[in-house]
Parts: C-alpha cells; sequence; structure tokens
C-alpha cells in the first residue's frame, strides 16, 4: 500500500510501470488458468468416454497440462525446406498476441478491468478480425496445399459467423446504449438471475454460444482441423513451440467467447440471487460452466460437413440475428419491455456527447 501512493506511481513513467505489471498478471493468470481448463477438458471427454483421462503425471493427473507444455517448449522446432520463414515464425506469435490482447477489457469485478474503455466492443470486434490474418499466414508460409486450405477453411469460416455475433452485440448494445462492458454488466443489477440478458435476448444466447464454437474452430465446426481431410489444416507444418502458440492462442480466445457469454448474458460478477454478494468468483464460476458446456459439446456432437456449416451460417444463423436486431430496436424504442430496458432513453444523450 505504501508503495502505490508513492508519488512515483503519478508520474508517467510510473503508470506505465504500472500497466506493465497489471498486463504481466493478466497473462500469468490467464496461462495458468489454460493449464487447468486443457486438463479440466481432457477428463471431460474422458468421463463421457468413460475412460480415466490424464491420471499418472502429478496426483490425479493434475501436472499433465504443464509436462505437456515442457514436451512442447524443448522439443527441436522443424521447419519446411520451401517456407517463408519470416511470416511461418510471425503467424503462431501474432495468434497468441491477439488472443492475449482481447483479454485486457473484460471485467472481472467492479473496476477490476485493466483498460475500461467505452468502446470495448468495437475493440473486441478489431482484435477478433485481426485473428484471421494469423490463421491465413500460418497455412500460406508453410508452402503446402493442405495448411493453405486449412487456413482458407478457418476464414471463410470466421468471417462468416463473425456477422451474425455482430448483429447479436448490436442486439445487447441497443438495449443498454453502451459499448462499455462494464455498464453491460451494471445494466443488468437488479432481481439477481431474472435481471440478467439471457431472459429478454434468449433466441440469440443460443446462436452466440453456437456461433462462438464455429468462430473459434471448436468441435463440431473444427472443419479446418478434419483429420481425414486437411490432416490438422494450417497447422499441419508446425512443430514444437510455434504449434504450442497456436493452440494457447486458440483455448484463450475459447475462453474469451466463455467470459464474453458470461458479462453479455449472464451478469458477469453479479450475483444470481439478491441475497448473495457480488465478486470475481461468480465471473469465474460462470465461465467454468460456460467452458463444461463448449466441452460437452465437443464430446458428444459430430462434427458438421462444411456445406452444412456454411449453410446455417448464412442462410439460419444470419438472417434471423438481423431480424433479432429489428426487434429489438423496437422493443427499446416503445419501451415494450420497460423493466429490462429502462435505462435506454435516459442513456442517449451520454452516447451522443
Amino acid at each position: 500500500m505504501i508503495l502505490i501512493e508513492s508519488p512515483f506511481w503519478a508520474t508517467g513513467a510510473g503508470l506505465a510501470l504500472l500497466a506493465l505489471l497489471q498486463s504481466l498478471l493478466l497473462v500469468v493468470l490467464l496461462l495458468l488458468s489454460l493449464a487447468v481448463l486443457l486438463y479440466a477438458d481432457r477428463k471431460i471427454w474422458a468421463a463421457v468416454q468413460m475412460r480415466k483421462g490424464p491420471n499418472v503425471v502429478g496426483a490425479f493427473g493434475l501436472l499433465q497440462s504443464f509436462a505437456d507444455f515442457f514436451k512442447y517448449a524443448l522439443k527441436e522446432v522443424v521447419v519446411p525446406a520451401g517456407a517463408d520463414k519470416p511470416v511461418y515464425f510471425l503467424a503462431p506469435m501474432l495468434s497468441f498476441t491477439l488472443a492475449l490482447m482481447l483479454w485486457v477489457v473484460i471485467p472481472f469485478d467492479e473496476g477490476w478491468v485493466l483498460a475500461d474503455i467505452n468502446v470495448a466492443i468495437l475493440y473486441i470486434f478489431a482484435i477478433s478480425s485481426f485473428e484471421v490474418y494469423g490463421v491465413i499466414m500460418g497455412g500460406w508460409a508453410s508452402n503446402s496445399k493442405y495448411p493453405f486450405l486449412g487456413s482458407l477453411r478457418s476464414a471463410a469460416q470466421m468471417i462468416s459467423y463473425e456477422v451474425s455475433i455482430g448483429l447479436i452485440l448490436v442486439g445487447v448494445i441497443i438495449s443498454t446504449a453502451s459499448l462499455n462492458l462494464t455498464h453491460i454488466v451494471e445494466a443488468q443489477r437488479g432481481a439477481g438471475l431474472l435481471s440478467w440478458y439471457w431472459l429478454p435476448h434468449l433466441p440469440m444466447v443460443a446462436l452466440f454460444f453456437i456461433s462462438a464454437l464455429a468462430e473459434t474452430n471448436r468441435a463440431p465446426f473444427d472443419l479446418p482441423e478434419a483429420e481425414s481431410e486437411l490432416v490438422a489444416g494450417y497447422q499441419v507444418e508446425y512443430s514444437s513451440t510455434p504449434f504450442l502458440l497456436f493452440m494457447i492462442g486458440e483455448y484463450a480466445a475459447m475462453v474469451f467467447m466463455c467470459a464474453l457469454i458470461s458479462v453479455l448474458f449472464f451478469g458477469g460478477w453479479l450475483s444470481p440471487v439478491p441475497f448473495l454478494p457480488d465478486g470475481a468468483w461468480w465471473m469465474v464460476l460462470k465461465i467454468g460452466l460456460c467452458f463444461f458446456m463448449f466441452s460437452m459439446v465437443k464430446a458428444v456432437v459430430p462434427r458438421y460437413r462444411y456445406d452444412q456449416l456454411m449453410r446455417i451460417g448464412w442462410k439460419v444463423f444470419l438472417p434471423l440475428s438481423l431480424a433479432w436486431v429489428v426487434i429489438v430496436a423496437f422493443l427499446a424504442r416503445y419501451r415494450v419491455l420497460d423493466g429490462f430496458w429502462a435505462r435506454w432513453p435516459e442513456a442517449i444523450p451520454l452516447v451522443v456527447n
């Protein structure tokens, strides 16, 4: 406390150092969380398939994720002879960095956010759009047709479902008249579980969840990594640490989608019942439950064909999400659901200014 209250932290150098320390803390906690979630992911699949899963390295196999990390980090990096080496190494670093950058706008509690910016959703759109480049660069730089085809699949898939996700987010923005994630959480404060946006936006919760699976190349939409067609997709020519960066980036993006669902539709850090205190543990619990659903879908749902994936994205999800934007705009304008969106008209001058 004495160090934080020191005059040094009020200077430009002190603020920059404090931001750097906060960023490092966020990255370390996120990477440790990903190791635990990867272990949980494998245990869930094992339970569904009636097998044990990781159970050798450490007590109950808890150190298996860390053993895999050291295995990837210590293995030799094999680079294809015809690869474009600068692009080859830049692609996994880009995917990893962009996936971590998304987390700076996620609020875990009131004031517990690295960058509480007023255009957080626009920031998420911008960074998630750039993630396509890491995938395309990884497929192109390998100088092999199979990774290149996998990268094109992944790019088309991510772009297709970003449209639906964007329109669903527009519905939430209309409900709160704010692009700030903290404001979106605070707009859901009230009678606990029944005040959250999962109820008025119920049809879009399912669409957002499915679109998040497709956006992050998660089963049953892991078509860029279809083993029977494209081996491992854009990652097939990668090994050791570059492959690890791709994998961490993919998991970080998937867990970010769980956090975004929790913030947008399930009240973030707010308590589900009024007599229990709010706190960051609610946010962590909601992310864990959403991640459990992601794992269960991978364990029980068979993979889609690519034409089926594109058809439901453009012919089902896009019209439904576009129609929902119109419906939400009508309801908010004429205050049909006054209990949920009573703040909307009063918030307009704040947004305009």
